[in-house]
């Protein structure tokens, strides 16, 4: 199916798209590169993209597919909170002519969230709720992790929070400093959540929730609550991170050397 969909972008007139769950992309993982390799304009419609997925169990868990994907040169990988976001990869993948690009979609319904748009994925990573002052913590997700950050910025009301939707790492590094540091601010610590292996957000976060071990099989509200993906653990881990970041320097996530 991902080697016809090569042969289809290669002969031209065509912008072919193959569709499974996002855990069997390791299937086609040699045809997915190859499109990479060769400038391919093929649309990856992967589905059941987390632990959500619920009683298959790990067999269908993508836990590391998340990074084989990101860490693909030349292929864009995204995974959008909602309805908007959807729109938004889609729209970022037909544009690309040279690239082609992976869709993971949840399995489980999410909500169409306030400050989410169109405009926003193709920056990357966006502010989709904000405090009305300088934050405290930032809270940072992909996918349906978005609406639990939002969720744990309604339990902290005593904390400046603001949420960030980082629905393509790829795009986002495209972004000059300027906007970078718009979004994530100087001086304010980081959590990243995502249903996902944590590698790789440390360029991104200063504390991450996610996943270090295969997933398990029950209902999704149970697996997400077995692996802390819930606006409580959220919260505390916030409280937690401001709590470690009092009186120490916040090591800065958008200034290097190259």
């Amino acid at each position: 199916m991902f080697g016809i969909s090569n042969g289809l972008a290669a002969y031209g007139g065509f912008i072919p798209f193959a569709s499974t769950f996002l855990n069997f992309i390791g299937y086609g993982l040699g045809a997915t590169i190859l499109s990479s390799l060769s400038h391919l304009k093929c649309l990856y419609i992967m589905t059941h993209d987390s632990i959500g997925l619920g009683e298959d169990g790990p067999t269908h868990q993508p836990i590391e597919k998340y990074m084989i994907c990101r860490e693909t040169p030349n292929l864009l990988f995204f995974r959008p909170a909602d309805g908007n976001e959807t729109s938004g990869s889609f729209a970022c993948a037909i544009s690309e002519h040279k690239i082609p690009s992976v869709l993971a979609l949840s399995r489980q319904n999410v909500s169409n969230l306030k400050g989410t748009s169109i405009e926003g994925v193709s920056r990357g990573a966006y502010v989709v709720d904000d405090s009305d002052e300088r934050p405290d913590i930032i809270l940072v997700g992909t996918g349906s992790e978005v609406e639990l950050c939002i969720k744990a910025k309604e339990i902290l009301t005593d904390v400046k929070v603001r949420v960030v939707s980082f629905p393509c790492w790829e795009l986002y590094e495209r972004q000059g400093i300027a906007y970078k540091e718009s979004v994530f601010l100087e001086g304010v610590p980081v959590i990243s959540v995502e249903t996902g292996s944590i590698l790789g957000w440390a360029r991104y976060s200063h504390g991450q929730i996610g996943m270090t071990t295969f997933g398990a099989s029950g209902k999704e509200k149970d697996v997400y609550r077995h692996f802390g993906f819930t606006p409580e653990n959220i919260a505390q881990k916030a409280r937690i991170t401001i709590q470690f970041y009092a009186g120490r320097n916040v090591p800065d996530l958008v200034h290097r050397p190259f």
